[in-house]
């Protein structure tokens, strides 16, 4: 809900701007999810869950394909769009929850596993399933099923570089300040500065190499 709250000394805190701006902008998606999804306490809560995890497909689905037509509207590289639009857009679910977590747990736990989680999915199901049954109907053709890898190992390689940088920075963290999110407010934005460049390193290294610069 978007509406002012009281703290824990009992003073009325305002809604935020940039939690207002997020509210508005996803009411489409929340008032669909509203809709879609029954309470938690129908059958045991299985059917909210199903089905939530059912619209996170379809919303994923969705800001996918509409990252596709931008990318595609203004004459982008299919690599480019892949590893900018689309990947930003279908992270977008996650980076949401995380926030969620981040904001209502007393822990980081819960973000870090979400998106840890979250990754591992998209590898494992999201490219083991489809090729999984790729491989099961080339193999009744009597064919090889044949994936050209193309980048995948250098970009591979530099993901899994910034993806050990990235956690020494949250032991680091948790070794100065207590804890892998939050503190004071100097080290907590610049703490996100860090975090939100090792995204950018990723994504110039991945496109000169696309672009075959490197």
């Amino acid at each position: 809900m978007c509406h002012p709250t009281k703290n824990e000394d009992g003073d009325i805190e305002d809604v935020e701007a940039m939690t207002a701006f997020i509210h508005f902008a996803s009411i489409f998606w929340k008032l669909l999810y509203f809709t879609v999804c029954p309470p938690p306490h129908y059958w045991g809560g299985k059917a909210c869950f199903f089905l939530s995890l059912t619209m996170i497909g379809v919303a994923t689905w969705a800001v996918a394909d509409f990252a596709n037509l931008v990318g595609c509207s203004f004459g982008f590289d299919p690599k480019f769009t892949a590893i900018t639009f689309v990947a930003l857009g279908t992270s977008l679910p996650d980076t949401f929850a995380s926030m969620i977590a981040a904001r209502d747990d007393d822990n980081a736990d819960g973000s870090i596993g979400n998106i840890t989680g979250s990754n591992s999915v998209n590898v494992f199901l999201g490219l083991g399933l489809p090729w999984t049954i790729s491989s099961i109907y080339y193999a009744s053709l009597g064919q090889p099923f044949v994936v050209q890898a193309g980048g995948l190992n250098y970009m591979v390689t530099v993901f899994s570089c910034l993806a050990i940088v990235c956690i020494l920075f949250l032991m680091l963290r948790r070794k100065v300040f207590g804890a892998e999110l939050g503190g004071p407010d100097g080290p907590k934005k610049a703490s996100t500065l860090i975090c939100v460049s090792f995204w950018f390193t990723y994504l110039a290294l991945s496109i000169l190499r696309t672009r075959g610069v490197i």
